[in-house]
């Protein structure tokens, strides 16, 4: 990662708020900076007036009424609020996702992160799964690079999971998708931030000086990247660190915001003020930096977020907050901010997305953004000037569990958005333009139009395939195992886990295990998964009356140290997933399945429990008698291919029983693939 820093500059220079004539003194006095060697350099039939600059400001779980063009008292940000002024605020944009990673895909792709297969925040690497945004996905220098952009990245990534080895030869790094530049990225998992120097995320980055403010660092090299390409156009994203937890900024800076009056008043806090403060500087010394070289009137600035806020009640009137569909989570400040290129003075209440930003940057350059992107051009909402974007509804996914969050998705048409839950279907639909709070759910008043959009809902999430189909002959129509344990065990091995075997039985076509003391063990049959697309079935039986352990498991399994399974524990009435790798249990960076304790019961007639395997993936269903419910998707990419058909060929078809005390009983296992 690069690093550069002009001669004899100080973060008072660069940071502390001077004006656009002392900016453009200092920076007419530095030399032209030097082609990137990566930089392609003119191209054939280029117009002759450049592209303008683009320039994305992203602050992290920035809520909607934090900044003071939106309203707020408390916070300062005059600089971001001057923009706001001069240029287009935006009251209906919206964060491509309710959490950072697959909004950034978004950003850099112009797609909905469904498509990208970033759909969560990406966990540490200790994580079982190896996410990343594949290089195959065309990006920012991919779609601008033709047009003689320099692209630069400068800040958070967070987009894989990988934090070891060569920075350049981590799957999805930036360099990999063709950045130009990339600087002050993190090295390792960014965890709850670090924002004073040395920084724990990236240990190999110097300071520029004695105890720097990370935000602050940005900005400098931020005002020193535009400097250095002043004479070519660029896109540069300033992705912020900041605002994220943990909180944390200059110590006298909070105590200013504690000195003033209502600081202990909900939702006021004054250390995330002090922070959005120096955010509020760093986008003054961009604007200063442009204006100072002459390029503010070439430059398209935006100051956006990648989700709303993380504190509910700061985003109040609106509902929810960050990894919610709701409106708090996902609705987010968009200023734009060009003079004679966007429209000053101006409130934009067009629905507008993450997804949005790079087909505008490419619509700017001269190209055609046409159907590539699931974004559209916002350029004419900038300008005031030409055709109105054409857009249909606006989508989101999150198939996952966070805080008390089920997976859900949601669509706006209009003036009316829909939630539909996962797990159960339930519905819910809301009129925003009488209620941007979403206090009144009016699905029941409008069922016409609640089928509608839920079945647009239903079918964007078919397009984007993130969830793979339920069991059943219609998804699954091969059979390729079908034990009702009639014939006995002969065609399964039994592994014991524990040392404990207990005693197994197999009578009138019901497979038992008996126990005193824990007992786990695994039954694999002789069958492999004949595709990647795959399901089974299991069928319990009676479970124990008595211990604490009561737990059956359907997947699949090489030998007692190596399995997939997904557990179904009926004491607690819990699912999860056991990944057993070499003996060693892997369940490192799984998503909060505690959700679900208290909501699964498989011993009423007719339950099942589903493995359903599709690439590196697996997703539980159960049915409770009442058809499959959606439960929860295991992503086992970083330690267990099985999407990799040598891979596959070593696991076959199992089921499990653990328990300490009593019987538990299996009716059948079935297994079906595509």
């Amino acid at each position: 990662m690069s690093s550069h820093v002009p001669a004899g500059a100080t973060r008072r220079r660069f940071i502390g708020g001077v004006s656009g004539a002392a900016v453009a003194a200092q920076l007419a006095a530095a030399p032209p900076a030097a082609p990137h060697p990566r930089d392609p350099g003119p191209r054939p039939g280029r117009p002759r007036r450049r592209p303008p600059n683009i320039v994305v400001v992203t602050v992290d779980d920035l809520g909607l009424y934090e900044l003071g063009a939106y309203g707020n008292t408390f916070n300062e940000t005059p600089r971001i609020d001057r923009l706001a002024r001069e240029g287009t605020l935006f009251t209906d944009a919206y964060a491509a996702a309710p959490l950072c990673s697959p909004t950034r895909a978004a950003l850099v792709t112009g797609r909905y992160p469904a498509r990208t297969g970033i759909t969560d925040f990406l966990r540490g690497e200790n994580a079982a799964s190896d996410k990343h945004l594949s290089p195959s996905v065309p990006t920012v220098p991919d779609v601008l690079r033709p047009y003689g952009y320099t692209t630069a990245l400068i800040g958070k990534w967070h987009l894989t999971e990988t934090y070891s080895g060569p920075y350049e030869q981590r799957p999805g790094n930036p360099y990999a998708h063709g950045f130009d530049e990339v600087i002050a990225s993190e090295q390792k998992y960014i965890a709850d931030g670090d924002y004073f120097h040395p920084y724990s995320f990236m240990p190999d980055l110097p300071a520029r000086e004695p105890g720097e403010h990370l935000t602050d660092r940005l900005a400098a090299e931020a005002a020193d990247y535009i400097t250095r390409h002043r004479d070519e156009s660029f896109f540069l994203h300033v992705s912020n660190y900041a605002v994220h937890t943990a909180l944390d900024a200059p110590a006298d800076l909070v105590a200013e915001y504690e000195a003033k009056p209502g600081a202990d008043a909900p939702p006021n806090r004054p250390v995330l003020a002090a922070m959005l403060e120096r955010v509020d500087a760093q986008v003054g010394l961009i604007a200063d930096t442009l204006a100072g070289l002459g390029l503010d009137r070439d430059t398209l600035l935006l100051v956006t977020a990648d989700n709303g806020g993380a504190h509910r009640p700061a985003n109040a009137p609106l509902r929810g907050g960050k990894g919610e569909l709701y409106e708090g989570g996902i609705r987010v400040p968009l200023i734009a901010h060009r003079p004679g290129g966007v429209r000053a003075g101006h409130r934009e209440a067009t629905p507008v997305s993450t997804i949005d930003l790079l087909p505008t940057a490419l619509d700017l350059a001269g190209g055609r953004p046409g159907g590539r992107f699931d974004g559209v051009s916002i350029a004419p909402l900038l300008t005031g000037t030409g055709r109105r974007p054409e857009r249909g509804e606006l989508f989101w996914v999150y198939p996952h569990f966070i805080g008390r969050t089920h997976p859900h998705a949601a669509v706006r048409s209009g003036r009316h958005k829909l939630v539909r839950y996962f797990r159960d279907g339930r519905t819910e639909l809301y009129d925003l333009a009488h209620d941007p709070g979403e206090t009144t759910d009016i699905a029941a008043r409008h069922p016409g139009l609640t089928r509608a959009l839920r079945a647009r809902l239903e079918a964007h999430i078919a397009d984007v395939g993130v969830l793979p189909a339920p069991p059943g002959a219609r998804a699954y129509p091969v059979t390729e195992l079908e034990e009702t344990f009639d014939g006995g065990l002969a065609r399964w091995s039994v592994l014991p886990v524990t040392p404990e075997a207990g005693t197994v039985a197999v009578d009138g076509g019901r497979l038992s295990v008996s126990a005193r003391r824990m007992t786990h063990l695994v039954f694999r049959s002789d069958v492999a998964p004949g595709s990647d697309e795959a399901v089974a079935v299991l069928a319990p039986g009676a479970f124990a009356e008595a211990g604490t352990q009561d737990t059956v498991f359907v997947g699949v399994a090489q030998d007692a140290a190596n399995y997939l399974l997904f557990r179904y524990h009926n004491g607690l009435h819990r699912v999860g997933w056991d990944l057993r790798v070499g003996g060693r249990l892997i369940t490192a960076g799984a998503e909060p399945l505690d959700n679900l304790d208290g909501t699964v019961d498989l011993t009423g007639p007719g339950a099942r429990f589903a493995f359903v395997l599709r690439g590196t993936a697996a997703t539980a269903y159960a049915d409770q008698g009442r058809g499959w419910e959606y439960l929860f998707t295991a992503d086992t990419g970083g330690a267990l291919d099985l999407s990799d058909p040598v891979v596959r060929a070593r696991y076959r078809w199992a089921a499990s029983v653990r328990l300490d005390d009593g019987t538990v009983s299996l009716d059948g296992l079935t297994a079906h693939r595509a």
